[in-house]
């Protein structure tokens, strides 16, 4: 190409890329916003002034007093922190790398509740399991001495229900390879994504089960184990993991109310959860959870107070094993609640609700799908669960649920990783979710009958 001719044409193309650049909204303030930007700016706020909040950590604590000050603020009333202690996990140094049949560098990352490799780190076999029911199956005794790396692949659902099942190997899989004598476990991460980031995750060791370290590689590191697996050769890793459990670590929760015209009748409960993983800044998984309700709640009132109140819980150490939900649940074991609800898919729209009210709140349920109706939101026919934050209270109490699902078909690809950030959330798909909550709220908080939960 002419110099002089390829000149004017990148020049002529950076005017264009310059007035293209002018004429798009910022991703932050979109053309379509609506005018009430409670949502995003909470969101906003708590992921740049906060950013991780790992439980049991001093950013967790950060957290704490940044959503007191800011529910205070927007106006809600008996807004506390409610202490509890829990065992945190301290993140640390972590590398693996295949040193046999193929030197390979793997990128990974921790599990929540994993304890350390010895000092140096550790390189064994890694013995390839294609499934959770593969290592199960694995006679006792015979992974003395060896690492257990167990393949596990999820896929995308707009419900997210790969989740459960296939989450079970970062669950479970890690005590079940310590029982049949692991060193150490190594899982596919669980998500849907093709990134060279891993998710992290919680891992659980029931009472005597000796705890081992745990890990998980990204999606083409797993690609990677499961092409060598398949050539017959024996594998060696060498696995550094120095992340440990930390006993008697401050948690909490934060409580805050929006008082209702009739404080005689039992509130409206709202869940999210204010702790996150420590790879990315918490904005999907959860914040924006917080986000949604807390605007919800305030919208619904926004005309005048509601019947009911609204009681929003930000709970603490969810990541870890809902822990924030289970004090909670004690905490207010003797006071009524009515119906509870949480937000904790994300921030993409809401395609679906699930009722879980009495045959004798049918017209209530009626009413609740007429008002999302316009919103595009479909009936659906399962059992709404609540979600972590909202279970025991709900359990306890035998409460009415209303579940307001969000689409997951990416959710996943973001969930525990460092690209759980605030760039990742469409802000008109965040106001869909608070259209939908807020007409959730102007039913069931305006409802001076008896809410019941589906036997």
């Amino acid at each position: 190409m002419n110099l002089s001719f390829r000149a004017l044409a990148l020049s002529a193309s950076f005017l264009m890329t310059v007035q293209t650049a002018a004429a798009q909204p910022a991703k932050d303030m979109p053309a379509s916003a609506p005018s009430d930007q409670t949502a995003w700016t909470i969101l906003e706020d708590l992921t740049t002034e906060v950013g991780q909040r790992l439980a049991g950590s001093p950013r967790e604590a950060a957290a704490r007093d940044w959503a007191v000050a800011r529910l205070k603020a927007l106006g809600f009333a008996n807004v506390r922190s409610e202490p509890f202690t829990i065992t945190a996990f301290v993140r640390g140094a972590e590398t693996a790398r295949l040193t046999a049949p193929y030197p390979q560098p793997l990128h990974i990352t921790a599990l929540g509740n994993s304890v350390p490799t010895p000092k140096g780190g550790l390189t064994a076999e890694m013995v390839y399991f294609p499934s959770l029911d593969a290592l199960k199956a694995a006679p006792a005794g015979s992974l003395s001495g060896k690492i257990a790396y167990i393949d596990n692949q999820m896929r995308a659902y707009q419900d997210g229900s790969g989740y459960g099942p296939y989450g079970n190997a970062r669950r479970q899989g890690a005590a079940i390879a310590s029982t049949k004598g692991a060193l150490a476990t190594v899982i596919r991460s669980a998500g849907t994504d093709h990134n060279r980031d891993p998710h992290t995750g919680g891992t659980n060791f029931p009472a005597g089960t000796k705890a081992i370290p745990a890990g998980a590689v990204s999606a083409p590191d797993a690609d990677l184990i499961a092409r060598i697996a398949a050539r017959g050769k024996p594998m060696t890793v060498a696995l550094v993991l120095e992340g440990y459990p930390q006993p008697n670590a401050p948690s909490g929760n934060v409580i805050a109310d929006l008082p209702g015209r009739d404080p005689s009748l039992p509130p409206i409960l709202l869940g999210c959860h204010l702790d996150s993983w420590d790879l990315g800044t918490g904005a999907i998984d959860d914040g924006a959870g917080c986000a949604i309700i807390t605007a919800a709640a305030l919208r619904a009132q926004q005309d005048g107070k509601t019947l009911r109140t609204i009681r929003l819980l930000w709970a603490g150490s969810e990541e870890l094993g809902g822990f924030g939900g289970e004090a909670y649940a004690k905490a207010h074991a003797g006071e009524p609640h009515a119906l509870a609800m949480e937000s904790d898919s994300g921030a993409d729209r809401v395609w679906r609700v699930q009722l879980g009210l009495a045959e004798s709140n049918k017209a209530v349920a009626d009413k609740v799908s007429a008002a999302l109706a316009p919103l595009g939101i479909v009936k659906g026919q399962g059992k709404p669960q609540g979600g972590t934050d909202v279970e025991p209270i709900i359990a306890a109490q035998k409460l009415a649920v209303i579940d307001l699902d969000q689409d997951a078909t990416r959710y996943f690809d973001l969930h525990h990783t460092p690209d759980d950030t605030l760039d990742k959330v469409d802000p008109a798909q965040l106001e869909q979710n608070v259209a939908a909550w807020t007409a959730v709220l102007k039913v069931v908080a305006n409802e001076a009958g008896p809410l019941s939960g589906a036997n």
